[in-house]
């Protein structure tokens, strides 16, 4: 019902923080509240750093599912499929790179180890999403690598592969494409 979250993946955890990332009353009482409410939450030094963090692994695991249409356990387990993610996460990790984000140096590593932890018959949003014929996040997602990579001239070849390989479907649950019968 109206705020009820049912979540089926991962422990949930929340990072959040100012972007000057300074500890602010503002942060301390959004991290007491969820403390309060049971849910993990963290403030991390570097917000800009733990963003992109978190999209390093949401745009490989994304990707990756929705392209093969199959479970975490299922592309994870197949060195090709699983050597996809990780070339996304370096491929965005080099785009991070070359926009001058102040990373930790660790963030790629991270992500790969969350992709590790994922559940074997899991799959993520925006593989449900397209999978579904809904519109989903994959032009802030595949989509933002690639233009980003474009932007600062960093090649994003698997980024590309799955962004086009999913525009299709993705501009047919916006309306903007009609496939013939």
């Amino acid at each position: 019902g109206p705020g009820h979250i049912r979540h089926t993946g991962a422990e949930p955890f929340v990072r959040f923080g100012e972007t000057d990332n300074h500890h602010s009353p503002r942060t301390e009482r959004l991290l007491e509240a969820f403390g309060r409410a049971g849910v993990r939450a963290d403030i991390p030094s570097n917000i800009e750093a733990a963003i992109w963090g978190k999209f390093m692994f949401i745009t490989a695991g994304s990707g990756v599912g929705a392209v093969t249409r199959a479970p975490v356990g299922v592309w994870r387990n197949l060195p090709e499929t699983w050597e996809m993610a990780i070339q996304i996460i370096r491929e965005a990790d080099s785009v991070a790179r070359g926009k001058g984000v102040p990373l930790a140096g660790n963030e790629a590593e991270a992500a790969i180890r969350r992709l590790e932890q994922l559940t074997l018959n899991g799959t993520l949003s925006m593989q449900r999403d397209i999978m579904e014929g809904r519109p989903s996040e994959l032009e802030v997602q595949n989509g933002a690598v690639v233009r980003f990579g474009q932007e600062t001239r960093v090649p994003t070849p698997v980024n590309n592969f799955i962004y086009h390989s999913l525009l299709p479907q993705e501009m047919k649950a916006r309306g903007q494409l009609e496939f013939p019968v």
